[in-house]
């Protein structure tokens, strides 16, 4: 092999690592606004009385 053939090699190896490198940064900064997103939703329960209502009263359960 030649001196050219090593290095056009080198070069062609440091370009896709760098683009691999590129591309997970990107995927990492990414994945970190989401979750930031998902941190700052409400995520807090409703009112106590709107929480939950009774179904079994219906006619279905021959409470009446």
């Amino acid at each position: 092999m030649k001196q050219s053939d090593i290095v056009t090699t080198l070069i062609i190896v440091v370009v896709i690592f760098s683009i691999l490198l590129i591309l997970g940064v990107r995927k990492s900064y990414k994945l970190k606004k989401e979750n930031e997103a998902l941190n700052n939703m409400d995520t807090e329960m409703p009112d106590e009385e709107a929480a939950y209502k009774d179904f079994t009263d219906g006619h279905m359960y021959d409470n009446n």
